[in-house]
């Protein structure tokens, strides 16, 4: 098959997941890792019984031949892929993996998945049906993060509950913690980047008596398509690659700020000491000087001194 210019010359980035019961993910993940080494994409891509989850970047060309190649797999056939800018050189290396869980809740019994995805999750709903929600329901709807709280400090719904939790792993018990009993009873909307978290926090609250739960097709990646800035969402999408995050226009609001100064910034920066390296939000002054790139614990900071004084 035969290539145009753009093809050969332009990169991008394909975000995608689809739940389908694998009776082999040994199998699917050594194909997948010799397909993108084959188009040299580099990335991530996690396999497990549930299904796959993937982000690759590479060629336009070799993203085209991906998709191609990967809707061959039965299961895959009729999976959705999202496009965005980018390339390659936006992920270190290629990591394709078996797991038990493509998103790592912490229950992979809990989970059913049948040939048409998960089993008891939320309605999904277009983002235009989002909107139509809030218009009707106004007040009573409940925007519910379901991303790690670092990734709410720059971008959220508007006046979204943002769970306390570090990792997927810390849902259930933030669940079961008794804190969310109120909203039982409350048309919930839960998000995340491109809906694959809430496929499974969406069915997690529901066995958990969460009786009215819908997710957004497609997260926020497919809302900020369809409204940009001038909609529900505010401020910037945290993104797992060098981007670290992207906006949706010009317009886009900067709704994190410094941890050292207070400055407004959407730039997430790795703490100075090399046994931390935890994100956080530093404006590009604080970030350059040791001394202030921390992650705010004593030890960090120490570090971040004592690297001053050795560099005078």
């Amino acid at each position: 098959m035969g290539h145009t210019a753009t093809d050969l010359n332009e990169s991008r980035i394909l975000l995608y997941y689809c739940f389908t019961p694998i009776d082999d993910p040994t199998a699917v993940m050594l194909w997948q890792r010799a397909l993108c080494e084959q188009l040299e994409l580099k990335g991530r891509i996690i396999v497990s019984k549930h299904g796959i989850n993937g982000t690759v970047g590479g060629t336009l060309a070799s993203c085209k031949q991906y998709v191609r190649r990967t809707r061959e797999f039965p299961g895959f056939k009729d999976m959705e892929f999202k496009w965005s800018q980018g390339g390659a050189e936006d992920f270190p290396r290629l990591s394709v993996k078996a797991r038990e869980e493509i998103v790592s809740f912490g229950a992979p019994d809990e989970l059913k998945v049948g040939p048409e995805g998960v089993i008891g999750g939320g309605v999904h709903l277009k983002p235009e049906e989002v909107n139509k929600l809030v218009e009707e329901r106004g007040d009573d709807v409940v925007f519910f993060d379901g991303r790690n709280a670092m990734e709410a400090e720059i971008g959220r719904f508007k006046n979204a509950i943002v769970p306390d939790v570090q990792t997927t792993h810390d849902f259930i018990a933030e669940l079961e913690s008794g804190k969310y009993d109120h909203l039982k009873d409350k048309p919930i909307v839960s998000y995340c980047t491109g809906g694959i978290r809430c496929e499974v926090l969406s069915a997690l609250m529901k066995n958990r008596g969460f009786d009215e739960v819908y997710q957004i097709d497609g997260g926020i990646v497919r809302y900020g398509e369809k409204y940009g800035d001038k909609g529900l969402w505010e401020g910037s999408l945290y993104v797992f690659d060098r981007r670290m995050h992207m906006e949706f226009s010009e317009d886009a609001r900067v709704l994190g700020t410094c941890r050292e100064c207070g400055t407004g910034t959407n730039d997430f920066h790795n703490c100075v000491n090399e046994e931390c390296r935890k994100q956080t939000l530093l404006c590009e002054d604080c970030a350059a000087n040791p001394a202030t790139r921390h992650c705010g614990s004593e030890e960090c900071a120490a570090i971040g001194e004592r690297a001053v004084a050795a560099a005078q």
